[in-house]
């Protein structure tokens, strides 16, 4: 239909025309209430943000020749932050020539790696930095969280199916 008859039946139902699809040819619009539209997506987006959240990476810092009690407080700390759901980058650093023994900082990576095995993921291997070896580790997945992973892409596929429902619906 013409956009002039198509604007007179949304002036007669006292509601607004609306492109719900630009890109399709020919584009299409619906008669429908814009403020009512716009209310529906953005409670929409609250509600999937509801869903979400944030990560923010800590950094613990250990060095080469840590003592034993020093190590298990650090580890302590870490497990806080990883069930708090935060990344957590472990950082050894090297001065002087200390750099000459990187394996020390290696085995101290690897050491608390292998205590926290069963609560984390690595994300990222142990890797130099200039002067410091770090690598960065992520809550591991509990399969509460793997089916809710499983259940937004099932959501992201229904919304995909909604708007070419939308892009479709006849006026």
């Amino acid at each position: 239909m013409d956009v002039a008859r198509a604007l007179q039946l949304a002036r007669e139902g006292e509601v607004d025309l609306v492109e719900v699809a630009p890109n399709s040819d020919p584009p299409v619009c619906r008669l429908l209430d814009y403020g009512k539209l716009l209310y529906l997506t953005s409670k929409k987006e609250r509600e999937s943000k509801k869903g979400q959240r944030s990560t923010e990476q800590k950094e613990v810092r250990f060095r080469p020749n840590i003592g034993t009690h020093d190590l298990d407080a650090k580890t302590r700390k870490i497990r806080e932050f990883i069930s708090e759901g935060s990344k957590v980058k472990l950082t050894v650093r090297f001065r002087g020539r200390e750099a000459a023994h990187q394996q020390l900082g290696l085995a101290v990576l690897k050491r608390v790696a292998d205590e926290l095995k069963d609560q984390v993921r690595l994300e990222r291997p142990p890797s130099m930095e200039g002067r410091a070896l770090s690598m960065v580790l992520i809550p591991a997945l509990t399969n509460a969280e793997k089916s809710a992973e499983a259940a937004a892409a099932a959501a992201s596929e229904d919304k995909k199916q909604d708007q070419e429902v939308l892009a479709d619906a006849k006026t």
